[in-house]
């Protein structure tokens, strides 16, 4: 067996998870995306012999760039390193810093991230409109959305609108705008480009903002850019999030459901969401959909997604109107 040096980072992930056991390593798969999955279970395959020595050499290289990853977590890349000097001496601290930099891609912005958003708004609120977006799409969606709702309203669509249309954005830019916004940061972008925001950003964004800062930038980009409008729209609600709604809400909504989309939207739905569904149904009309459903046989997705598509529509306008509330955080707390 090749020492640790000689060895491919697959090989290490697969010798990891052959010394961590089948129990905790089907825990790291869930995790995984399926090619990483495929790639793993094939080098474990073809892992014949691992030496105690080797396998204590990957578990110490793990730990100390989980370590490492704690560090830059908590103060920064100039900390962990000075905390890692201590521990694993320079020589070490440095190979372990620049691994750790090469191989997790450690996020920009990591100070922002840090920041309170009150206080984060003061520090960006007078950048471009571009430059918000971008800081936007790497904080978490509340970040996001407590300084996108108190931004002037004539910027909150047009922040909107690059957060969503955005796709790559170049290390140097990124470098740039760190190097503005926090001097004193070392950046830790390395050379690949970076995807950020894009559609699913703004939407996580906009269904964690108040409705009423929603509803503005929805209304703008309607007018701006409809197509883009729509897309979003689509995404902010899906099927799924009727479990958002206490049981008067559903049984208002079902009030306007046609029966018939209600069995084919069920058809493709989760058992958790068919359960409430039934829930809020009179026995004889969830008995009567339950029979529909077991006689109409397979269904296409496409039609599926079009049934639950148009409950969907149903529940936006009964939003819209204030027949009902669609839980989403941020301010939404209800006041019985």
């Amino acid at each position: 067996m090749a020492t640790t040096e000689e060895l491919s980072g697959v090989q290490k992930a697969a010798i990891l998870l052959i010394a961590l056991g089948p129990e905790r390593s089907s825990d790291i798969f869930k995790h995984l995306k399926e090619d990483e999955i495929e790639e793993l279970t094939l080098e474990i395959a073809n892992t014949r012999s691992v030496s105690p020595q080797v396998k204590e050499d990957v578990l110490n290289e793990f730990y100390q760039i989980c370590l490492a990853q704690q560090y830059i977590a908590e103060g920064g890349i100039g900390y962990a390193k000075e905390l890692l000097d201590k521990a694993l001496g320079n020589e070490r601290a440095q190979e372990v810093i620049t691994k750790l930099t090469a191989s997790l891609q450690v996020r920009p912005f990591e100070f922002v991230r840090k920041t309170d958003p009150s206080q984060l708004l003061n520090f960006i609120q007078d950048e471009h409109p571009q430059t918000i977006a971008m800081i936007l799409s790497y904080l978490t969606s509340a970040q996001a959305a407590m300084v996108l709702g108190s931004l002037p309203p004539e910027k909150q669509a047009d922040v909107a609108k690059r957060i969503a249309m955005m796709d790559r954005t170049s290390p140097d830019v990124i470098k740039e705008v760190e190097r503005v916004l926090e001097r004193k940061l070392s950046s830790l972008v390395n050379q690949d480009y970076t995807i950020v925001g894009g559609v699913d950003a703004i939407v996580n964004i906009l269904n964690t903002v108040d409705r009423s800062t929603e509803k503005h930038i929805m209304e703008a980009l309607e007018i701006e850019e409809p197509e883009l409008a729509d897309e979003i729209r689509k995404k902010m609600f899906v099927f799924e999030d009727i479990l958002l709604l206490d049981d008067r809400a559903i049984q208002r909504v079902l009030r306007d459901v046609d029966n018939s989309d209600l069995g084919v939207a069920l058809k493709g739905a989760n058992k958790e969401v068919q359960n409430v569904i039934f829930k809020n149904l009179s026995k004889r009309l969830a008995a009567m959909i339950k029979e529909d459903m077991e006689f109409m046989g397979p269904v296409r997705m496409k039609d599926v997604e079009e049934a639950q598509q148009k409950i969907v529509s149903v529940i936006r306008k009964l939003e819209d109107s204030g027949e009902i509330v669609i839980s989403r955080g941020g301010g939404d707390e209800i006041v019985v």
